[in-house]
């Protein structure tokens, strides 16, 4: 990342409170030989200043921080195999961690340099605040987002996956099989991922000439309880789907119950297809149809970029698309009747 030609230094810091910089570094290391007023002011200086001490470029070693912002589920499960898997071969350790609230930005940071991270790799179901962001550059800790729900600025790097064919191809699968009234149940509206998906099952429908349905296109979570709530207000339309086309797994899961609750038939009254490939696909009641979006693979790919980055090498894009895949599986069929 590049140095931020205002980061507060020691000296800038020492310079605000009238004390020298061996005095403010004595604060930051916890030593007990400074007056407590002294103290007091000096923390409230680093504070203001936002000061974040600045990490040397590293070699690849040490640990890197796989950090998420929401409970783990299957989706997480295969991000976190596939970065320790990569992480093993490379001799890099990987730390898994949850924060859902990670405070004040700099202190946040702080506390990772201190853990002695190399780097961060981040899944969250929110945008990181520009704060964040930007305390990250001033330390020099490279960051890595995975499949993020929305792209930030140009200089942040993420991988991901080709979402809008994953969505093309999806639908395309429903329409072969004669279906024509496709619902799709996905995640958050303003999420990019969730928008890419959705511009492919529209393509898809309009090349072949069949109507987006009012009221066939719902959005929420990519959780399950979200594919119940859906899946029952498509599946209750006066003129009801015949398949049904959802934004994740686990979302294809809670659609699939809503169906059941309602006495249908998977995929004889009618099909669902998901997103993902978890390991809940494969063990799903009739296996699930899904976009198979390679998250071990990303979750590799992720850990190598941020040792690159964190060896102050130069990558070739600062957002990388892995290719989708769709896997057929028992929970579609031809159009019923």
């Amino acid at each position: 990342m590049p140095d931020n030609p205002r980061r507060a230094t020691l000296a800038t810091v020492a310079a605000s409170a009238g004390v020298s910089v061996a005095t403010v570094s004595k604060v930051l290391n916890g030593r007990s030989d400074v007056a407590p007023a002294t103290r007091s002011l000096v923390e409230s200086l680093l504070r203001e200043h936002e000061y974040v001490p600045a990490t040397p470029r590293r070699e690849p070693c040490g640990s890197v921080e796989l950090q998420f912002d929401d409970d783990l589920n299957a989706y997480s499960t295969e991000i976190v195999q596939g970065a320790v898997q990569a992480g093993a071969e490379i001799g890099v350790g990987i730390v898994v961690s949850i924060n859902k609230d990670p405070g004040h930005s700099t202190a946040w940071v702080r506390d990772l340099i201190a853990a002695g991270r190399t780097a961060l790799i981040a899944v969250t179901c929110e945008q990181l605040a520009d704060q964040q962001v930007a305390a990250l550059a001033r330390a020099r800790l490279p960051l890595v987002l995975i499949d993020p729900l929305n792209l930030q600025s140009a200089s942040v790097t993420s991988v991901g996956s080709t979402n809008f064919a994953g969505g093309l191809a999806a639908t395309r699968h429903l329409l072969s099989l004669g279906h024509r009234r496709i619902a799709y149940v996905g995640g958050p509206a303003t999420a990019a991922c969730n928008q890419a998906r959705l511009h492919g099952y529209r393509a898809a429908l309009e090349a072949e000439g069949a109507p987006v349905i009012p009221g066939y296109v719902w959005s929420g979570q990519f959780r399950y309880h979200d594919g119940l709530l859906g899946g029952a207000a498509v599946l209750d339309l006066p003129t009801a789907p015949t398949a049904i086309f959802a934004g994740c797994d686990e979302v294809a899961l809670g659609v699939m119950e809503a169906a059941r609750a309602r006495g249908l038939r998977i995929p004889e009254d009618v099909s669902v297809v998901g997103y993902d490939d978890t390991q809940v696909a494969r063990m799903a009641s009739p296996p699930l149809t899904t976009v198979r979006q390679p998250l071990r693979e990303m979750g590799g790919m992720a850990l190598r970029t941020a040792l690159r980055l964190a060896a102050g090498e130069r990558i070739d894009s600062r957002h990388v698309e892995l290719a989708t895949e769709l896997i057929v599986r028992g929970s579609t069929a031809p159009v019923p009747g």
